[in-house]
């Protein structure tokens, strides 16, 4: 079967969509050595995936909207011309128009644009509303990243019902214990680190981190800086006023973006790994930091604790004095941070990119989609 990604998140994205969108092709055109496999992009690039044919869409930056608009003309037309058997999009927004004939994957990573408007845009709540409801309808396999995610489209969705499997996501084989001085003379860190990493965005919930990290600084007297490993996101003003205003900025820094190959890095030498978020679809920073080696501690909501397992302490999310003790017991306890470091390493062999490609192709395979 010719069975086609679209991958505008591979040249569109630089975050979390993107990785999932490069490994999961990886993976599933290594591995499947029976059916071809196509790539719809918006561009040529150098960047190409071993395997894989590639498609192309381009946008019309003249055009307003031309990047979604394209979803219900081009790509159809592209997919029609090269006799495409099935589509499947990494990024929940699609597939659109095609042929009865041609088969339906969608992948949804998480529905907070509709369940949690205040950690969106106005744009993307009403787009995702408005379309969700036929996408799942029509889809004939929903990939889902967590049973949270899939819990939460089966009660919001019922046409998702039993057409929505969960797949984890992988890790990068890059992410292992590593140590290089130098990336943290780049960064400016010169003292044991707290590290959260991702977009500094509301639903990442760094206000409180930001008010857990006085607390513990007037709690401890080892030296402690605060590292947010991310670009600004949208709607970040309060959270620049609380680093400005806090009696402890010059000990909070913000790098900005960081390059892939840095991270394993920040992640090996930080103390502690933080991700305090609202709600996640799965969490993957938390999965790349126990692959480092790092003690976890994170919020316990929506899928986290999938991806943390045994080896994360929790808190709920707006509790700070339980995020404050779980900081000061794991950085003031060796026998208890030397746990949670085996911990992490363990529960991150559970997840690769290798097993979700298989669990992809297997669901392909039982959904009549390959």
């Amino acid at each position: 079967m010719k069975i086609a990604f679209l991958g505008d998140a591979l040249d569109l994205q630089y975050a979390g969509i993107h990785i999932y969108t490069r490994e999961i092709i990886k993976a599933v055109v290594k591995l499947d050595t029976k059916n071809e496999y196509f790539v719809v992009r918006p561009e040529k690039t150098a960047f190409k995936i071993d395997g894989a044919k590639e498609l192309y869409a381009p946008i019309n930056s003249s055009i307003p909207l031309h990047q979604k608009i394209r979803s219900f003309t081009s790509i159809p037309s592209l997919m029609k011309k090269n006799d495409i058997d099935v589509v499947i999009e990494p990024a929940h927004f699609g597939p659109f128009s095609l042929p009865s004939k041609t088969k339906r994957v969608t992948v949804i990573h998480d529905i907070t644009p509709v369940l949690f408007p205040a950690y969106h845009n106005s744009a993307s709540h009403y787009v995702h509303k408005l379309f969700l409801p036929k996408i799942t309808k029509n889809a004939d396999l929903i990939v889902a990243n967590s049973e949270h995610t899939k819990k939460d489209l089966v009660k919001y969705y019922p046409n998702a019902k039993g057409k929505t499997e969960v797949v984890y996501l992988g890790k990068e084989p890059q992410f292992v214990p590593i140590e290089n001085p130098a990336v943290l003379e780049k960064y400016k860190i010169t003292q044991p680190y707290l590290l959260f990493v991702g977009t500094l965005e509301p639903r990442k919930n760094l206000v409180h981190l930001v008010k857990a990290f006085e607390e513990l600084k007037n709690n401890i007297v080892t030296p402690l800086q605060l590292v947010f490993a991310g670009k600004m996101g949208w709607d970040s003003e309060e959270l620049k006023k609380t680093i400005a205003d806090s009696n402890h900025k010059s000990d909070i820094i913000v790098t900005g973006y960081v390059e892939r190959a840095e991270l394993p890095v920040l992640y090996s030498m930080a103390k502690v790994f933080v991700y305090p978020s609202f709600y996640e679809g799965f969490g993957l920073p938390v999965l790349e930091a126990m692959s480092c080696g790092t003690p976890v501690v994170s919020s316990n909501t929506s899928s986290l604790p999938e991806v943390g397992g045994a080896a994360s302490l929790y808190f709920a999310p707006t509790d700070v004095n339980a995020l404050v003790a779980h900081l000061k017991n794991l950085l003031e306890e060796e026998v208890l941070y030397n746990k949670h470091k085996r911990l992490a390493t363990e529960e991150a062999k559970k997840f690769s990119w290798e097993k979700a490609g298989r669990e992809m192709i297997a669901l392909l395979d039982r959904f009549g989609c390959a």
